[in-house]
Protein backbone atom coordinates (compact mmCIF):
# COMPACT_ATOMS: atom_id res chain seq x y z
CA UNK A 1 0.00 0.00 0.00
CA UNK A 2 1.47 3.58 -0.78
CA UNK A 3 2.07 5.90 2.02
CA UNK A 4 -0.30 8.74 0.56
CA UNK A 5 -3.17 5.62 0.96
CA UNK A 6 -2.04 4.73 5.22
CA UNK A 7 -3.86 6.59 7.70
CA UNK A 8 -2.11 8.18 10.39
CA UNK A 9 -3.26 8.30 14.13
CA UNK A 10 -1.72 9.20 17.32
CA UNK A 11 -2.21 6.01 19.09
CA UNK A 12 -4.41 2.38 18.15
CA UNK A 13 -5.95 0.37 20.72
CA UNK A 14 -6.56 -3.39 19.97
CA UNK A 15 -7.85 -5.87 22.12
CA UNK A 16 -9.58 -10.04 21.49
CA UNK A 17 -7.72 -11.20 18.93
CA UNK A 18 -7.45 -14.40 20.25
CA UNK A 19 -4.91 -15.98 18.27
CA UNK A 20 -5.54 -19.64 17.80
CA UNK A 21 -9.69 -20.13 17.63
CA UNK A 22 -10.25 -20.82 13.66
CA UNK A 23 -12.90 -18.53 13.25
CA UNK A 24 -11.28 -14.97 13.84
CA UNK A 25 -10.55 -12.20 11.64
CA UNK A 26 -7.08 -12.43 11.51
CA UNK A 27 -6.89 -11.13 7.58
CA UNK A 28 -8.97 -8.32 8.34
CA UNK A 29 -6.83 -7.04 10.97
CA UNK A 30 -3.68 -7.32 9.03
CA UNK A 31 -5.29 -5.19 6.24
CA UNK A 32 -6.27 -2.64 8.97
CA UNK A 33 -2.74 -2.59 10.29
CA UNK A 34 -1.48 -1.84 6.82
CA UNK A 35 -3.54 0.71 6.34
CA UNK A 36 -3.05 2.48 9.62
CA UNK A 37 0.20 4.08 10.91
CA UNK A 38 0.27 5.00 15.01
CA UNK A 39 2.64 6.62 17.06
CA UNK A 40 1.94 3.95 19.79
CA UNK A 41 -0.08 0.39 19.54
CA UNK A 42 -1.99 -0.42 22.63
CA UNK A 43 -2.91 -4.42 22.44
CA UNK A 44 -5.30 -4.42 25.23
CA UNK A 45 -5.29 -8.42 26.14
CA UNK A 46 -6.36 -11.90 24.84
CA UNK A 47 -4.22 -11.61 21.74
CA UNK A 48 -3.36 -15.32 21.74
CA UNK A 49 -6.01 -17.70 23.01
CA UNK A 50 -3.26 -19.86 25.30
CA UNK A 51 -6.41 -21.40 26.14
CA UNK A 52 -7.46 -22.85 22.71
CA UNK A 53 -4.44 -23.11 21.85
CA UNK A 54 -3.54 -25.54 24.58
CA UNK A 55 -6.65 -27.53 23.75
CA UNK A 56 -5.75 -27.46 19.75
CA UNK A 57 -3.17 -26.13 18.41
CA UNK A 58 -3.97 -23.67 15.86
CA UNK A 59 -1.30 -21.59 14.41
CA UNK A 60 -1.70 -21.03 10.16
CA UNK A 61 0.93 -18.76 8.55
CA UNK A 62 -1.42 -16.01 8.29
CA UNK A 63 -0.58 -15.12 12.16
CA UNK A 64 2.74 -15.41 11.33
CA UNK A 65 2.38 -12.44 9.01
CA UNK A 66 0.24 -10.57 11.76
CA UNK A 67 3.43 -11.25 14.27
CA UNK A 68 5.86 -10.08 11.45
CA UNK A 69 3.84 -6.95 10.83
CA UNK A 70 3.59 -5.87 14.69
CA UNK A 71 7.44 -6.44 14.88
CA UNK A 72 8.45 -4.74 11.60
CA UNK A 73 6.13 -1.72 12.84
CA UNK A 74 7.98 -1.79 16.04
CA UNK A 75 11.15 -1.82 14.54
CA UNK A 76 10.62 1.51 12.63
CA UNK A 77 9.42 3.28 15.19
CA UNK A 78 5.93 2.82 16.47
CA UNK A 79 5.85 2.16 20.65
CA UNK A 80 3.52 -0.82 21.07
CA UNK A 81 2.86 -1.91 24.47
CA UNK A 82 1.29 -5.48 25.03
CA UNK A 83 -1.15 -5.59 28.15
CA UNK A 84 -2.19 -9.81 28.61
CA UNK A 85 -5.47 -10.64 29.52
CA UNK A 86 -7.24 -13.94 30.87
CA UNK A 87 -6.49 -15.94 28.00
CA UNK A 88 -2.98 -14.83 27.24
CA UNK A 89 -2.55 -14.95 31.02
CA UNK A 90 0.75 -16.84 30.50
CA UNK A 91 2.09 -13.18 29.36
CA UNK A 92 2.27 -12.26 32.57
CA UNK A 93 5.31 -13.95 33.75
CA UNK A 94 7.18 -11.53 31.28
CA UNK A 95 5.31 -8.18 32.45
CA UNK A 96 8.38 -5.35 32.32
CA UNK A 97 10.48 -7.41 29.87
CA UNK A 98 10.23 -6.65 26.09
CA UNK A 99 10.16 -8.93 22.81
CA UNK A 100 11.96 -7.50 20.03
CA UNK A 101 10.76 -3.70 20.68
CA UNK A 102 7.24 -4.85 22.16
CA UNK A 103 6.91 -3.84 25.44
CA UNK A 104 4.75 -6.02 28.14
CA UNK A 105 2.91 -4.31 30.77
CA UNK A 106 -0.13 -5.72 33.35
CA UNK A 107 -1.37 -1.89 32.79
CA UNK A 108 -0.48 1.88 31.76
CA UNK A 109 -1.53 5.17 31.53
CA UNK A 110 -2.05 6.94 28.18
CA UNK A 111 -2.08 10.21 27.94
CA UNK A 112 -4.07 12.11 25.16
CA UNK A 113 -2.50 14.91 22.87
CA UNK A 114 -4.97 17.63 24.74
CA UNK A 115 -3.74 16.54 28.14
CA UNK A 116 -6.57 13.96 29.23
CA UNK A 117 -4.82 11.04 31.46
CA UNK A 118 -6.59 7.31 30.38
CA UNK A 119 -6.17 3.98 32.27
CA UNK A 120 -5.44 0.90 29.55
CA UNK A 121 -5.91 -2.28 31.04
CA UNK A 122 -7.61 -5.75 29.72
CA UNK A 123 -10.25 -6.03 32.11
CA UNK A 124 -10.35 -9.11 33.33
CA UNK A 125 -9.11 -8.42 36.61
CA UNK A 126 -12.66 -6.58 37.67
CA UNK A 127 -14.21 -9.50 35.72
CA UNK A 128 -16.22 -11.24 38.99
CA UNK A 129 -16.63 -14.93 36.94
CA UNK A 130 -12.91 -14.97 36.25
CA UNK A 131 -11.74 -13.77 39.41
CA UNK A 132 -13.94 -15.96 41.44
CA UNK A 133 -15.03 -18.97 39.47
CA UNK A 134 -12.23 -19.45 36.80
CA UNK A 135 -14.22 -22.75 36.22
CA UNK A 136 -17.52 -20.90 34.86
CA UNK A 137 -15.33 -18.64 32.95
CA UNK A 138 -14.04 -21.70 31.06
CA UNK A 139 -17.61 -22.97 30.78
CA UNK A 140 -18.32 -19.52 29.21
CA UNK A 141 -15.51 -19.84 26.94
CA UNK A 142 -17.14 -23.22 25.35
CA UNK A 143 -20.35 -21.60 24.92
CA UNK A 144 -18.85 -18.41 23.41
CA UNK A 145 -17.19 -20.86 20.99
CA UNK A 146 -20.47 -22.79 20.47
CA UNK A 147 -22.38 -20.08 19.38
CA UNK A 148 -19.46 -18.91 16.96
CA UNK A 149 -19.92 -22.58 15.24
CA UNK A 150 -23.52 -21.81 15.36
CA UNK A 151 -23.34 -18.41 13.53
CA UNK A 152 -21.57 -20.08 10.46
CA UNK A 153 -24.67 -22.35 9.80
CA UNK A 154 -27.03 -20.08 10.59
CA UNK A 155 -24.97 -17.04 8.55
CA UNK A 156 -24.58 -19.88 5.24
CA UNK A 157 -28.63 -19.79 5.67
CA UNK A 158 -28.79 -16.45 5.34
CA UNK A 159 -25.95 -15.69 2.79
CA UNK A 160 -28.25 -17.93 0.81
CA UNK A 161 -31.51 -15.88 1.47
CA UNK A 162 -29.29 -12.52 0.10
CA UNK A 163 -29.27 -11.04 3.81
CA UNK A 164 -26.39 -9.92 5.78
CA UNK A 165 -24.15 -11.01 8.84
CA UNK A 166 -26.33 -11.69 12.03
CA UNK A 167 -24.10 -12.62 15.31
CA UNK A 168 -25.95 -15.33 18.26
CA UNK A 169 -23.15 -14.12 20.67
CA UNK A 170 -23.57 -10.31 20.38
CA UNK A 171 -27.28 -10.65 19.98
CA UNK A 172 -27.18 -12.85 23.67
CA UNK A 173 -24.87 -10.18 24.96
CA UNK A 174 -27.59 -7.27 24.20
CA UNK A 175 -31.28 -9.43 25.17
CA UNK A 176 -30.08 -11.90 28.09
CA UNK A 177 -30.73 -10.34 31.46
CA UNK A 178 -27.74 -12.07 32.92
CA UNK A 179 -25.61 -10.98 29.83
CA UNK A 180 -26.58 -7.34 30.42
CA UNK A 181 -25.91 -7.24 34.49
CA UNK A 182 -22.53 -8.65 34.35
CA UNK A 183 -21.62 -6.35 31.59
CA UNK A 184 -23.11 -3.75 33.57
CA UNK A 185 -21.33 -4.50 36.03
CA UNK A 186 -17.93 -4.66 34.46
CA UNK A 187 -18.48 -1.44 33.51
CA UNK A 188 -19.19 -0.13 36.80
CA UNK A 189 -15.72 -1.65 38.17
CA UNK A 190 -13.88 -0.24 35.65
CA UNK A 191 -15.15 3.09 36.02
CA UNK A 192 -14.57 2.94 39.53
CA UNK A 193 -11.22 1.71 39.15
CA UNK A 194 -10.34 5.13 36.66
CA UNK A 195 -11.92 7.07 39.09
CA UNK A 196 -9.32 5.84 42.58
CA UNK A 197 -6.45 6.45 39.83
CA UNK A 198 -7.33 9.75 39.51
CA UNK A 199 -7.64 9.41 35.60
CA UNK A 200 -9.86 10.69 33.51
CA UNK A 201 -11.03 7.71 31.80
CA UNK A 202 -10.35 3.99 31.12
CA UNK A 203 -10.03 2.17 27.75
CA UNK A 204 -10.10 -2.06 28.10
CA UNK A 205 -11.08 -4.61 26.57
CA UNK A 206 -12.38 -8.30 27.69
CA UNK A 207 -16.12 -8.22 27.16
CA UNK A 208 -15.91 -8.34 23.46
CA UNK A 209 -18.51 -5.44 23.35
CA UNK A 210 -17.27 -1.85 21.32
CA UNK A 211 -18.81 1.09 22.92
CA UNK A 212 -17.69 4.71 24.25
CA UNK A 213 -19.78 6.49 26.66
CA UNK A 214 -19.60 8.75 30.21
CA UNK A 215 -22.58 7.38 31.67
CA UNK A 216 -20.93 6.75 35.11
CA UNK A 217 -19.23 10.14 35.02
CA UNK A 218 -15.68 8.43 33.52
CA UNK A 219 -15.17 8.50 30.06
CA UNK A 220 -15.93 4.72 29.36
CA UNK A 221 -13.62 3.02 26.39
CA UNK A 222 -14.03 -1.02 25.21
CA UNK A 223 -11.98 -1.70 22.24
CA UNK A 224 -14.11 -4.46 21.45
CA UNK A 225 -12.69 -7.73 19.22
CA UNK A 226 -11.50 -9.70 16.40
CA UNK A 227 -13.02 -12.46 16.64
CA UNK A 228 -17.06 -10.88 14.90
CA UNK A 229 -16.47 -7.65 15.03
CA UNK A 230 -12.99 -5.97 13.90
CA UNK A 231 -13.39 -3.15 15.72
CA UNK A 232 -10.56 -0.58 17.58
CA UNK A 233 -10.08 2.66 18.89
CA UNK A 234 -7.90 5.77 17.38
CA UNK A 235 -6.39 8.46 19.27
CA UNK A 236 -6.12 11.46 16.31
CA UNK A 237 -3.81 14.33 16.62
CA UNK A 238 -6.52 16.30 18.13
CA UNK A 239 -6.98 14.02 21.22
CA UNK A 240 -10.58 12.45 19.89
CA UNK A 241 -10.80 9.07 19.68
CA UNK A 242 -12.50 6.89 17.24
CA UNK A 243 -14.84 3.33 17.10
CA UNK A 244 -13.70 2.26 14.19
CA UNK A 245 -15.22 -0.66 12.50
CA UNK A 246 -13.39 -2.04 9.79
CA UNK A 247 -15.82 -3.97 8.10
CA UNK A 248 -18.69 -1.39 8.23
CA UNK A 249 -15.67 1.59 7.13
CA UNK A 250 -16.89 1.34 3.46
CA UNK A 251 -20.60 1.51 4.45
CA UNK A 252 -21.29 4.05 7.68
CA UNK A 253 -19.26 6.79 9.06
CA UNK A 254 -17.29 5.91 12.41
CA UNK A 255 -18.58 7.08 15.55
CA UNK A 256 -16.54 9.79 17.12
CA UNK A 257 -16.41 11.07 20.54
CA UNK A 258 -14.68 13.98 22.59
CA UNK A 259 -12.24 12.72 24.67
Amino acid sequence: MSGSNIRRVRALFISDVHLGMKTIRVGQLIDFLRCHDAETIYLVGDIIDGWRLQKNWHWPAEYNQLVELLLSKAAAGTRIVYLPGNHDELVRDYLGTYFGEIEFVDRTVHVTSSGKSYLVIHGDQFDVVVKNAKWLAHIGDWAYNFALKTNGAINWCRRRMGKGYWSLSAWAKHKVKGAVSIIGRFEEALTLEAKESGVDGVICGHIHMADMHSRLGIHYINTGDWVESCTAIAEEFDGEFELIRWTKLTTKPAKKSKS
